[in-house]
């Protein structure tokens, strides 16, 4: 995860219990956290990584016309460690240094990220807010049926946030059912549908925010667990002395253990330039390099894969 995610803001002064999978963004409560401060206006106007180009815009051709502007957008989630703003204020995340590689490969030199929330990643894709989805977003059936994806460049696991020596003892969604534990996870997060999956009533699932709401929370005692991927649970409770991460798990669904893999997310109608974003993504696996991109994010050589995004779409 590389700059873990700053666990001294304050806690949000919202969260509410999950009815909907989606919200509305008129409903969802103000973003908070450092990475999403910028928003996506200001980020519209300066946010530009590398020499943006103007230019005539070639039509019908997606990567023509990003070559030809010479910026291509990102929609990131502000989230450690796939996209976010560092301490010194620069836009850094695997996902986010993996499109710089990768689109100046494919003669795209400028990078601009658009921060929005999660759960807006893919309507704001498929509206053009921007051109795709650089936020590590996990490939599952649900999705494909509204984006194309990239193959995968990680797979993960899950973890709990818990209290330190995990009172509970919360290894499982399984053990969140037992114990009925007071659950919680992040806006559109997959983990929704493993709780679910389990028995625990989704009416029961407080959504908050981000991992570092979800911190707070376990902190504070307002909840007892808080779900997300293993990277970011132990990234983010690192200098926290209330809470830890439990050991990655792989939800249980219908029976069958599953994992999950992250990637690169476009329009249906950009299948062109996803197949060219798919080519340096194998080039990289290959090579090693893809590894040596997100190591610094704190991706370890156990969540590189040769998982593709047909296996997690079926």
């Amino acid at each position: 995860m590389a700059p873990p995610p700053e666990t001294e803001e304050k806690k949000p002064k919202t969260e509410r219990t999950a009815k909907r999978r989606t919200t509305a963004a008129k409903e969802r409560p103000p973003l908070r956290r450092r990475s999403l401060l910028l928003g996506t206006a200001v980020l519209g106007a300066a946010g530009v990584i590398g020499g943006a180009g103007c230019g005539r815009i070639p039509s019908g051709d997606t990567l023509a016309r990003l070559r030809s502007q010479g910026t291509v957008r990102l929609g990131i989630a502000g989230e450690a460690p796939y996209g976010f703003i560092d301490e010194e204020g620069d836009f850094t995340g695997e996902a986010v240094e993996l499109a710089k590689v990768i689109f100046k490969r494919l003669g795209v030199a400028g990078v601009q990220p658009v921060a929005t929330d999660f759960s807006s990643l893919i309507p704001g894709l498929n509206s053009q807010q921007f051109d795709v989805v650089s936020a590590g977003m996990y490939i599952n059936k649900e999705r494909c049926a509204q984006v194309v994806f990239a193959d995968p460049e990680y797979q993960m696991l899950d973890a709990f946030i818990v209290p330190r020596g995990n009172p509970k003892g919360l290894r499982s969604y399984q053990d969140v059912v037992r114990t009925g534990a007071r659950f919680a996870t992040g806006t559109g997060y997959a983990e929704i549908d493993y709780a679910v999956s389990a028995g625990v009533p989704e009416k029961e699932i407080v959504i908050l925010q981000d991992p570092v709401a979800g911190l707070n929370a376990v902190e504070s005692g307002r909840v007892d667990v808080f779900a997300g991927t293993a990277l970011t649970g132990r990234s983010v409770v690192r200098k926290s002395r209330k809470a830890e991460a439990t050991e990655p798990f792989a939800p249980v669904v219908d029976g069958k253990k599953k994992v999950d893999g992250g990637g690169f997310a476009f329009r249906p109608t950009d299948t062109d330039l996803r197949d060219a974003v798919n080519t340096e993504i194998h080039r990289m696996r290959r090579s090693g390099e893809l590894f040596r991109v997100l190591r610094p994010f704190g991706f370890t050589e156990t969540e590189m894969t040769t998982l593709t995004a047909e296996e997690l779409c079926a």
